[in-house]
């Protein structure tokens, strides 16, 4: 339990101020006796009890003393948001949510249900980012170049395929307990590279782990969507990629063990044994997405076909350029620069944690002023600084790659939020299924392209340039085409989903 005091000196005009009840980031009630409770907002318990010493001179200054006393509904990451609470309460009552809150406020559920998810997207983050990391070193050991890793690479994420009949299954089945199995059998299966004996073998490990990782990633996304009120789909989207960029710095800072030898590399394999204990406290946590529980029709591709490509489009022109640049980043910083595991992962870290600035940015305007605009920005200003990346050497090349992650990281919440939003309950799974297929088929055949390139020019920054077309015809995509979705509810974007009417 957390306790704020605050003391005062006010006057009636002020008195009159502070008792009237919270409209912030609590909906408080008035329970009478200058005590207030929450009736909405994300706290297991809330008490706000005032307190006025009447002065014995006329017009006098009252002496105020509130005391509140709240305990977070959030679980896990709940120590990060006590001080930003308490910091707020500790300030007069406003009628906008601060910054580092959701602008819509979450109920105690909504908030535990982040909490949880946020957990597991660690779990996911650390298993997409596992493969990507340590190809490079993987390579060495088994005398590889650039075109076979690049093929290696595109092979791993075609496993997109399974994760579109877990998906249909999360349709049929349910949210959570596919979440559950799915982030199960992806550990499971990541801690196979470990004793892999050849890149294919490796390979083929990673594909099905990478398949589940994925479906993990989609499940998550669709929960938050499903239970988060229409103003904060994209500020959940933001928190649930920032737990992934923890998951993947936890296997950034790995790389130190790529260094220990040849076969270094193989460590990083066994993380995912600590995932086993946090699926268990996910089973017992979390509960079944409520408008999957509500009623709802069946889903049906016709009707939907309009959305489903357009999303699909966009996640192989995304994908293009992403993909490479993600994998063969650290080919580059290897073999162009001369870069060992270690100083990767300090370039990874220090590039990657302002990261937090634009996912923070991007999802609270992509929610208040809307998604299409941040979106088509971060793409074009953030694929400009990555490319200029892949041709720069020294302190430039540090500027160009932290202000390219901060600004791209801002399009993760805009364009993220859009997959759950555009398709209704009984089609929602299948639908974003379909489109990871599509993005994974961007990815393959982005790194395809990646590796044949870079081998024929001996560089891959002529490569990426040709690359970038890709997300640069997304963000004229996303002007064109795009539906505006901030502050809509689901069953107004999917009128299906609406309750009949009595």
């Amino acid at each position: 339990m957390a306790r704020v005091v605050i003391r005062s000196e006010t006057d009636a005009a002020g008195l009159a101020d502070i008792l009237r009840p919270r409209t912030d980031v609590v909906l408080e009630r008035d329970v009478g006796d200058g005590r207030f409770e929450a009736e909405s907002g994300p706290v297991l318990s809330y008490r706000r009890t005032v307190d006025v010493v009447q002065g014995t001179v006329p017009g006098q200054a009252l002496a105020v003393t509130q005391t509140v006393d709240f305990r977070l509904a959030v679980p896990y990451f709940g120590f990060l948001f006590v001080l930003p609470f308490k910091r707020t309460l500790a300030k007069p009552a406003g009628d906008r949510a601060p910054w580092w809150a959701p602008p819509a406020r979450l109920d105690a559920r909504g908030a535990s249900v982040l909490g949880t998810l946020a957990l597991l997207t660690v779990v996911s983050g650390y298993l997409n980012t596992l493969f990507t990391q340590t190809i490079p070193f993987a390579g060495d050991e088994f005398g590889v170049g650039n075109s076979a890793l690049g093929v290696a690479g595109s092979v791993v994420r075609v496993g997109g395929l399974v994760a579109l009949l877990v998906m249909i299954q999360a349709d049929r089945r349910g949210r959570k307990t596919v979440l559950v199995w799915a982030s199960t059998a992806g550990a499971l299966l990541a801690l196979t590279g470990a004793v892999a004996p050849s890149l294919p073998w490796l390979t083929v490990s990673q594909m099905l782990a990478r398949a589940f990782a994925t479906s993990i990633l989609l499940l998550v996304t669709i929960v938050a969507a499903e239970e988060m009120p229409a103003g904060s789909r994209a500020y959940a989207v933001s928190l649930l990629a920032m737990s992934s960029g923890l998951g993947a710095g936890i296997c950034v800072l790995g790389l130190r063990l790529a260094d220990l030898g040849t076969r270094g590399w193989r460590l990083l394999y066994l993380v995912p044994l600590l995932a086993l204990p946090i699926v268990g406290a996910v089973r017992r946590r979390l509960p079944e997405s409520r408008r999957f529980i509500a009623p709802h029709v069946p889903g049906a591709m016709a009707g939907h076909g309009g959305r489903l490509l357009l999303l699909a489009a966009s996640g192989v022109l995304v994908n293009l350029f992403v993909a490479p640049s993600s994998q063969f980043g650290n080919q580059y910083l290897r073999d162009e620069r001369g870069f060992s595991g270690a100083r990767i992962g300090l370039l990874s870290i220090v590039i990657g944690t302002p990261a937090v600035i634009g996912i923070i940015a991007g999802g609270r305007i992509a929610d208040v002023r809307g998604r299409r605009v941040v979106a088509a920005v971060a793409l074009v200003v953030g694929t400009t600084c990555t490319l200029v990346y892949f041709f720069s050497a020294g302190w430039q090349m540090w500027v160009v790659a932290t202000v390219g992650t901060v600004v791209s990281a801002a399009a993760i919440p805009a364009l993220g939020v859009y997959g759950p939003e555009l398709f209704p309950t009984g089609l929602r799974g299948r639908a974003n299924g379909l489109v990871a297929v599509s993005s994974l088929l961007g990815s393959a055949t982005g790194l395809i392209l990646c590796g044949v390139l870079s081998d024929r020019f001996g560089r891959i920054g002529p490569a990426m340039s040709i690359l970038s077309v890709g997300p640069f015809l997304l963000a004229v995509l996303v002007l064109a085409a795009y539906p505006e979705t901030a502050g809509r509810e689901l069953e107004d974007l999917n009128p299906e989903d609406r309750p009949p009417s009595p």
